[in-house]
C-alpha cells in the first residue's frame, strides 16, 4: 500500500511538471466549474483554476510527498499504526490540492481547515504529553486563521460570489473588500506561523521526521504564502508596510534563535521560518513571481534537509542534541554530502539552486526605494541564515563524537538514500530550470559594485561568524553561562511560545478559578439554595410554635405575599 501511494504520486508529479511547462509555453488557464445543484436562487458550484503555477506547486508537492512516503517505508518500519500514518499523509496531501486548486473562498476552506485537522492528527502521532502540548498548539493557532477565512467569507455575502478573483478591480473603492484584504492577510499569517504567530512552528517537531520534511517544505506552512500570492492583488497601501515589518522581524527572529538553538530538528524548523520570512517581505514589495520561485526551490532543499536530519536521528537512537552528533562524515558518508550541500543552498552560495532565488530577491530589494532600517535587516538575516547553517555543518561534520562507543552510526537502507538521491537531484539543477520556465524575461539588474556584492560579502561574514562561535566552546558555553537570561530570551523566539499560551489564557483561566472558588463554592452557596436550606431547617422549631398549626395565620402571610407582588410587579 505504501509504495502504491508512493508510485502514484510520482507517476502525477511527472505528467503535472510536463503540463505546467506546457502552460507556460502556451500561456493557458482553465477556469473549470462545476456545477452540483441548483434550489431556487441557491447554485452550488466547485470551481477549479488550472494555470501555470498551480500545476508547477502540485507536481513539486507531489514528488516531495512521494520522496517522503518512499522514505517513510523504512523510517516507521517498526511503528504499529504505519498505514493509519500514510493515510494521513494522503490525507494531507488531498488537502494541500484542494487548497492550491481553488480559487474560490469557499473552496479554499475545504482545503484549510483540512490541513489544520491532518496537521494536528500528525503532531499528535507519538501519542504522549509533548506531543499533545504541541498538537494542541498547532491546532488553537490555526484556529484563529480559519476564524479570519470564515469572517472573510461572511464580508463576502455583499457581493453575490465568493470568487476573489471577479472583484480585483474593486479592490481598495470601499470598505468591504479592505476587510476581506485584512482577514485574509491574517489568516495567511497564522498559517504561515508569522509573528506573533510564530511558536507553533518548533513546536509542531514532536511529529515524526518525515511528516516535519513534508510540513516544512511544500504543504502546511507554504499554505499562506501561497495563499497571498494568489491574491497578490489584496497586498496594497498599508498592509504592504504591515507585511513587510512582519516578515522581517520573523527573518531576524528566528535567525537569532537558530545560532543558538542546540536541537537539530529545531534549528532546521526556525531556518524555515526565517525562508518564509524573507517569502512574505519580497511578497509584500510586489515581488510575488519571486516569492513563488523561492518557495519551490526552498520545498525542494528543506525536504532534503529534514530527510538527512531523520536519517542521523534514525541511526543515533532519537538524539537531536548536535552537541552529541560530530564526526559524522566517517560513519555515514552519503547522507552528510547530502545535507551539507542542501545547506549551502539555503545559505545561497554562488550556483547552488538557493543561490539563483535569493540573490535575485535581495537584488531586487536593493533596486527597491525602502529605508536604512529594512535595507540593513535584510542583509543581516542572510548573514544569520548562513552563519547558523555552517554551526550545524561543523558541529555534525568537524565536532567531536560525544555519542556511545558502542553505535550504530551508518548510511541507512537504500530505499531512504535513493529518496534523498532524486531530491538531491532536483536540488541541483533546480535553481537554473526553474529560472529559465518561471520567468519569461530575464532579470538584468545593474547595481554599483559594492552593492553587487553586498550578498556574497554578508555570506562570507555569516560564515566566519559560524564557524568561529563553533570552534570556540569555551566562548560559546561562556555566553551561555553569562548571559544565560538573554541566551532563554533567544532561544524562546523573544518569549513568544509564553505569550501564546499563558499570556493569552492565563487571565481567563485565573478569573474563572477565583469565580468558581468565591462566588460558585462561596458566597452563592452561603446565600443561595444551601444557605437557606440550613437557615430553614435549623428555624423549623421555631417556626411550628410561632403558626401553633394554626391555619388563619398562615392565610394571611399568603394574602400579605400575594398584595405585595401586586404593588412592586
Amino acid at each position: 500500500m505504501l509504495n502504491l501511494f508512493g508510485l502514484i504520486f510520482f507517476f502525477m508529479f511527472m505528467i503535472l511538471f510536463i503540463l505546467s511547462w506546457s502552460f507556460i509555453l502556451n500561456e493557458l488557464v482553465y477556469l473549470l466549474e462545476f456545477k452540483f445543484f441548483n434550489l431556487n436562487s441557491i447554485s452550488l458550484e466547485y470551481m477549479i483554476l488550472l494555470d501555470w503555477m498551480s500545476l508547477m506547486f502540485m507536481s513539486f508537492v507531489l514528488l516531495i510527498s512521494s520522496m517522503v512516503i518512499f522514505y517513510s517505508d523504512i523510517y516507521m518500519e517498526y511503528e504499529i499504526f504505519k498505514i493509519r500514518f500514510i493515510l494521513l499523509v494522503a490525507l494531507f496531501v488531498l488537502s494541500m490540492m484542494f487548497l492550491i486548486l481553488s480559487p474560490n473562498l469557499i473552496s479554499i476552506l475545504l482545503g484549510w481547515d483540512g490541513l489544520g485537522l491532518v496537521s494536528y492528527c500528525l503532531v499528535i502521532f507519538y501519542q504522549n504529553v509533548k506531543s499533545f502540548n504541541a498538537g494542541m498548539l498547532t491546532v488553537i493557532m490555526n484556529r484563529v486563521g480559519d476564524a479570519m477565512m470564515l469572517i472573510s467569507i461572511a464580508w463576502m455575502m455583499n457581493y453575490g460570489s465568493w470568487n476573489i478573483m471577479f472583484y480585483m478591480d474593486y479592490f481598495f473603492e470601499d470598505i468591504y473588500m479592505f476587510m476581506v484584504a485584512v482577514f485574509v492577510m491574517v489568516a495567511a499569517l497564522t498559517k504561515s506561523a508569522q509573528m506573533p504567530f510564530s511558536s507553533w512552528l518548533p513546536a509542531a517537531m514532536a511529529a515524526p521526521t518525515p511528516v516535519s520534511a513534508l510540513v516544512h517544505s511544500s504543504t502546511l506552512v507554504t499554505a499562506g504564502v501561497y495563499l497571498l500570492i494568489r491574491f497578490n492583488f489584496l497586498i496594497k497601501g498599508y498592509l504592504i508596510l504591515t507585511l513587510l515589518f512582519i516578515g522581517l522581524m520573523t527573518m531576524f527572529m528566528s535567525g537569532l534563535a537558530a545560532n543558538l538553538e542546540y536541537d537539530l530538528k529545531k534549528i532546521i524548523a526556525l531556518s524555515t521560518l526565517s525562508q518564509l520570512g524573507l517569502m512574505m517581505s519580497i511578497l509584500s514589495l510586489g515581488g510575488w513571481i519571486l516569492a513563488f520561485y523561492h518557495l519551490l526551490i526552498h520545498a525542494l532543499f528543506k525536504a532534503l534537509l529534514f530527510m538527512c536530519a531523520g536519517v542521523i536521528i534514525h541511526s543515533s537512537w532519537n538524539i537531536q542534541d548536535i552537541r552529541f552528533l560530530g564526526g559524522l562524515y566517517k560513519n555515514m558518508p552519503l547522507t552528510l554530502s547530502f545535507m551539507n550541500i542542501s545547506n549551502l543552498s539555503l545559505c545561497g552560495l554562488p550556483f547552488f539552486s538557493g543561490f539563483y532565488s535569493k540573490d535575485l530577491i535581495l537584488e531586487f530589494i536593493s533596486m527597491d526605494y525602502l529605508n536604512l532600517f529594512v535595507y540593513g535587516i535584510f542583509y543581516i538575516s542572510i548573514g544569520l541564515t548562513v552563519s547558523y547553517s555552517f554551526r550545524l555543518s561543523y558541529y555534525l561534520v568537524f565536532g567531536n563524537l560525544n555519542f556511545l562507543s558502542l553505535n550504530m552510526l551508518f548510511d541507512q537502507s537504500f530505499k531512504m538514500l535513493l529518496s534523498m538521491m532524486i531530491l538531491f537531484l532536483m536540488t541541483m539543477f533546480s535553481g537554473a530550470l526553474l529560472m529559465w520556465l518561471i520567468l519569461e524575461t530575464p532579470y538584468l539588474i545593474i547595481m554599483p559594485l559594492f552593492m553587487k556584492m553586498m550578498t556574497l560579502l554578508m555570506i562570507l561574514t555569516g560564515m566566519f561568524m559560524g564557524l568561529e562561535v563553533s570552534k570556540n566552546f569555551f566562548f560559546s558555553n561562556l555566553f551561555v553561562l553569562k548571559f544565560k537570561y538573554m541566551h532563554k530570551f533567544f532561544t524562546l523566539m523573544w518569549n513568544l511560545p509564553f505569550i501564546s499560551t499563558l499570556g493569552v489564557s492565563y487571565i481567563f483561566l485565573n478569573f474563572g478559578f477565583k469565580m468558581y472558588r468565591f462566588m460558585d463554592q462561596g458566597w452563592s452557596e452561603f446565600i443561595g439554595s444551601q444557605g437557606m436550606h440550613s437557615l430553614f431547617k435549623n428555624s423549623s422549631v421555631y417556626l411550628q410554635n410561632y403558626f401553633k398549626n394554626n391555619f388563619k395565620i398562615y392565610l394571611i402571610l399568603v394574602i400579605f405575599w400575594v398584595v405585595f407582588l401586586l404593588i412592586f410587579i
